[in-house]
Order: C-alpha cells, then structure tokens, then sequence
C-alpha cells in the first residue's frame, strides 16, 4: 500500500517531463518557421525591384490562382527544412528568444485567464467578435478587395488578396500539425476550481482539419497573415497598416475574452502570421 502512494507521485513527475520535453521540441520548430527565413531569404543583387510606388517590396514570385499550389508546396519546403538549420547552428538566438518568450507566457496563463473566466465586462465585445464573425470578416474583407480590383482591372489589389490566401495556407498547414501535437484545451473547458497549469496534451476530440487542440490560435494566425500581407504592400498609406493589425489584434483579443485560448496561444499565432507572411511569402524564392 505505501509503495503505490508513493510511486504516483513520481509517474506524474515522469509525465510531466515528457510533455515538457515535447512541448520545448514544439517550441524550436515553431520559432524555426518564423526565423529561418530571416536570415535565408534577404534581397539578393539583381532580384526584381518594384515598379508601382504604392509598395517598398514587392514579391519576386510569381502570383496567380494556378500557381498558387506550387506556391504554397515551395513556402512549406522552406518552413519545415529549419531542423537542418538549426542542426549546422544556425539561428539559435532568435531561436531561443521565441522559446523562451512564448514559455514564459505559457507560464503567466494560470494566473491571467481566471480573469476572463470572472468578468462580464466583454460580453456585447465577444457578441461581436464571435468566432463566426471573425471568420466572416477575415473571408469578406479580402473578396471584397478582390472584387473592386477586378472591377477596376488592378492586379496589383488582385495579387495582394492570392498571397495573403497563400499566407493562411502556409500558417495553417503548421499551426494544425502543431496543434495536434500539443493537444492543448481551450480555458472553457477547464472546470472553473480546475488547473489551468495543465493544459497541454489533455485534449482527445475534434475535428482533424482544425487540429485537436489551441495552441496556437488559428484564428489569430490567420487574421496576423492577413494583415501583414496588406499592410506592407501597402505601406505608402499609412493608415493600411494601423487598421490591419488594429482589426488582427481584435481578432486575437476575442480569443481570450471568449476563453476560447490563453494569451500564449494568441501570441503565438500572431508572431506565427507576421513571420511566415514577411520572410517567407513577400520574400524571393
């Protein structure tokens, strides 16, 4: 009888350090995908400068529906080859910094999530940033662009609408097989007297296409590469960028005040959009 009570303590301190060891496995290829193109992917010498002057950096590739395919198979090549990179040690510091900053997060989320559980002060926000809406408005805003730049035959709004489709694709494809991995429940599932320290690898349902788990934010992710694509090819006005990532930074907020993530997941998913969307999609191939 002693020996069983004792040796539960110690097969919970096993699993425990296997799933921290999982999760710092997760964390390096997350922070792999953000990085990697940092410092693989800058302007080389005679690559292709941009002739319209409402952008400072237009893309080298060549976008269209029918490429958009091979497009996004080139992007996922580039996203998970960073082992090998990491392996010849190289990008360790930017590396370990997204490690450690998403860690700490993950760290903080027992003691800043009950807050979202307790207040009602969000309810007509999370009304209108419901999960449905957010969907709706991050699928209509950039039909409707697509829409007025065939309308006025400008395929420059056309282009900018294939890649941020092709920025979601590429950050979807990773944040799923991250999420299935990590399996981490939603803080509305946790019972309100429950732990939400132990929230990774808990969660055993759920559609595959969505991945069975939160972390990190598929929302976010897609609203952050969404609005970087067109905030920097349209960064001559100024106020492209402040209402993109304003209307991303919302999306992402919601996630938390509906307890549908932690902040960590959010933080996540939004570095997860801007990195894949600046150094991989708007960089030459």
């Amino acid at each position: 009888m002693t020996f069983r009570v004792a040796a539960r303590p110690i097969e919970r301190m096993s699993r425990a350090r296997w799933r921290i060891a999982l999760l710092g496995c997760v964390f390096f290829v997350m922070a792999g995908a953000q990085f990697q193109p940092l410092l693989q992917s800058q302007d080389t010498p005679g690559s292709e400068q941009p002739a319209d002057s409402r952008s400072a950096a237009l893309p080298s590739r060549d976008v269209s529906w029918k490429l958009f395919a091979p497009n996004v198979l080139h992007d996922q090549k580039r996203i998970w080859l960073f082992p090998k990179s990491l392996a010849q040690g190289k990008h360790w510091i930017p590396t370990l910094a997204f490690a450690g900053a998403t860690a700490a997060l993950i760290a903080l989320d027992p003691h800043d999530d009950p807050y979202f559980r307790r207040t009602q002060t969000f309810n007509q926000f999370n009304q209108v940033m419901s999960s449905r809406n957010a969907i709706l408005g991050m699928a209509l805003v950039p039909a409707s662009f697509y829409a007025l730049g065939l309308g006025r035959h400008d395929s420059y709004m056309q282009k900018t609408v294939q890649l941020s489709g092709e920025s979601v694709l590429d950050s979807e494809i990773l944040n799923l097989v991250i999420r299935d991995v990590t399996r981490r429940i939603p803080p509305k599932e946790i019972p309100p007297n429950g732990d939400f320290s132990d929230s990774f690898f808990m969660r055993h349902k759920g559609p595959f296409y969505v991945g069975n788990g939160g972390f990190p934010s598929g929302h976010t992710i897609a609203a952050f590469s969404i609005a970087t694509i067109f905030a920097e090819r349209y960064p001559r006005h100024c106020w492209v960028p402040w209402v993109a990532y304003g209307l991303a930074a919302l999306v992402g907020f919601s996630r938390v005040t509906l307890q549908d993530h932690f902040p960590s997941d959010v933080f996540a998913g939004a570095v997860l959009g801007f990195k894949i969307s600046h150094f991989v999609v708007l960089r030459p191939q």
